[in-house]
This record gives structure tokens, C-alpha cells and sequence, in this order.
């Protein structure tokens, strides 16, 4: 068995997903890492434990269903500045990973992400690096979901998604037709 983990004085720890499932097994993992875990599955939840119970540490998706996850890291930063906030997302990209800094995370990780990847980057200090991921994701994965995610921006025209992508729309269309990488 390993250490216990110095979470300091206040343990609380607030997850933010709409991911029912992820969320249930990522705060049974990290109740056994030793935080007092309570969850949220929307903004409005997510808003209002920030409000009424402000924790030492949160881990908010970016992307929920009835909004934006960093309304909820705003709202938090406001209620309690030293908070350690980690905003995770399954859309990777760097526009998004330097709003979610500039608005107060912590840190940001893409999914999947598991328990120990979100407890390092909780618990990294301000100047160190967390050690970079036992599984992350391949270079083809990594593509294939930036192009999901413009496919998706652009309300599903391959057209449209091609054009900015500077991508033949012939090419673009056997990219989709294919499952996901790995």
C-alpha cells in the first residue's frame, strides 16, 4: 500500500462532469486517495457547492451540458483564491488550456485522464512539472480528435471543416468514415 498523500488540513474536493459514470468511479478513486469528495453533474450544481462550500480542490470538466466548466472555476476562484482547480476536457486544445489558466487553474488535463493524473496535477507544486502520463494519448488520436472537434464546430459540414482544416474534402471524408484511433 502506498503513503498517504499530504492533502493538508482541508481535504474537500469538488468534482464537476456530466459523465455520470466517469464521475462516480474518479470520486470512489480519490475518496480512497484520501479527499472528501462531493460531486456536481452540471454548471449550476458545480456554481452552487462553489458557492455555499468553497473546497481546497476541484477537477472540473470543460465542456457540460449546460454550459462552460470554467463559469464553475470562475465562481470558485472568486470564493476561494488558493483553491487547486484542475479542468479536464476530451477536446484538447491549446486556446482552451490558456483560458482555463488565465482564469485561475490550476492545471488542465485531456481525457481520458485517470485518478493519478488528476492527484498529481491537484497536488504538483506551483513550480514543478506532474510527471507526464502513464497513457496518454498517440499522435493519430491526438488528430483524429482535433478533427472531431472542428467537424463538430462546424455543425457536421465536411465542406466547412475541410476549408479550415486546409484538408481535401475527399480525405477528410475517409478520416471520418473511419473509427477512432487508438
Amino acid at each position: 500500500m502506498t503513503e498517504p498523500l499530504d492533502l493538508g488540513e482541508d481535504k474537500s474536493l469538488l468534482l464537476v462532469d456530466d459523465d455520470e459514470a466517469f464521475l462516480r468511479r474518479l470520486a470512489k478513486a480519490m475518496e480512497k486517495r484520501g479527499f472528501e469528495v462531493e460531486t456536481a453533474e452540471s454548471v449550476a450544481a458545480g456554481k452552487a457547492i462553489a458557492t455555499a462550500r468553497p473546497p481546497a480542490y476541484a477537477v472540473v470538466d470543460l465542456r457540460l451540458e449546460d454550459g462552460n466548466g470554467l463559469d464553475v472555476v470562475e465562481t470558485l476562484r472568486a470564493k476561494r483564491p488558493e483553491s487547486r482547480i484542475v479542468v479536464l476536457t476530451g477536446y484538447g486544445a491549446i486556446a482552451t488550456a490558456v483560458a482555463a489558466v488565465k482564469i485561475g487553474a490550476t492545471d488542465y488535463l485531456a481525457k481520458p485522464a485517470d485518478a493519478t493524473d488528476v492527484t498529481n496535477a491537484l497536488l504538483a507544486g506551483s513550480d514543478t512539472l506532474p510527471p507526464p502520463p502513464e497513457n496518454p494519448m498517440s499522435a493519430d488520436r491526438v488528430r483524429w480528435e482535433h478533427i472531431q472537434r472542428v467537424y463538430e464546430l462546424c455543425d457536421r459540414n465536411v465542406s466547412e471543416t475541410a476549408r479550415r482544416l486546409s484538408m481535401h474534402r475527399r480525405t477528410l471524408q475517409r478520416i471520418l468514415a473511419k473509427r477512432s484511433p487508438r
